[in-house]
């Protein structure tokens, strides 16, 4: 989620949580993905040409154009609640005691029986904590609600809600509204009838994190909002279907960028 300062460019709501832009002469990652205009009430993301068609579907067209439905106003932050506990019994990811975000694997992990027996149990309490989370969108409820039920339902299986301390990132879920693209901040901002909002469920389990997502619809929702959901939701499953052994991640990635670039 974005918002105009008068002092300087903002970017709100994300893994960063609300963070200033550093001057134009700064080689901060942010700096050089996002951009603004001075006298703009709004911020546009930069990407590599190949990317900027996906880029402008979900990210600068709903982020500028005003919607001709006076029900759906341009998103702002709420209230962001404390931290939710976890038990001492939990086991948490090495990132929350360090304080250190892990890095990127240099090579491939081959899992034996029992690591994947243990990411499968992970994907399926992420699944089942998913799939509850829907239930509780509808108009009138709080992100921060959400939050709280998730994180419970976490902890209850004896799991760790992976977003919380990531990064400094606050929260136990990730609930992004309408124009926020990803990783919003769960708040006080009560959602509307016309929202759509995607859940990020993450749960660290027996040492393996377990990962999945999906878009809801709050009450009744237009047309474009509509079309938006269905076609992610087409270039998940064109993704999924190639799938196999042998198949390259960049295969997998140019599958989702050809088809969400055919709805441009």
């Amino acid at each position: 989620m974005v918002a105009g300062s008068s002092i300087q460019p903002r970017l709100v709501s994300s893994f960063l949580g609300d963070c200033r832009f550093l001057p134009s002469n700064s080689t901060h990652s942010l700096h050089r993905l996002f951009h603004f205009n001075a006298g703009r009430d709004h911020v546009t993301m930069q990407m590599s040409r190949s990317f900027s068609g996906l880029t402008n579907l979900l990210f600068n067209r709903r982020s500028t154009e005003e919607s001709t439905d006076s029900k759906r106003k341009r998103l702002k932050p709420g209230k962001v609640s404390p931290a939710r506990p976890v038990p001492g019994h939990v086991p948490r990811p090495p990132y929350v005691k360090s304080g250190k975000q892990p890095g990127i694997s240099s090579g491939l992990e081959i899992h034996d029986k029992k690591g994947i027996e243990c990411m499968r149990a992970s994907g399926k309490l992420a699944a089942q904590v998913l799939q509850h989370a829907g239930t509780l969108v509808k108009p009138g409820i709080t992100t921060d609600e959400i939050d709280q039920a998730v994180h419970q339902m976490i902890i209850n299986n004896g799991a760790y809600p992976s977003p919380l301390g990531y990064g400094g990132f606050p929260k136990s879920v990730c609930t992004s509204v309408n124009e926020c693209i990803c990783h919003g901040i769960p708040d006080s901002r009560v959602l509307e009838d016309g929202d759509i909002i995607n859940i990020d469920v993450t749960v660290y389990l027996n040492g393996y994190h377990g990962d999945t997502s999906a878009t809801f619809f709050v009450g009744e929702v237009d047309e474009k909002a509509r079309n938006l959901v269905k076609v992610t939701k087409e270039c998940l499953d064109k993704a999924i279907s190639i799938c196999a052994p042998g198949v390259e991640f960049k295969k997998i990635g140019k599958t989702i960028h050809d088809h969400a670039d055919k709805h441009r």
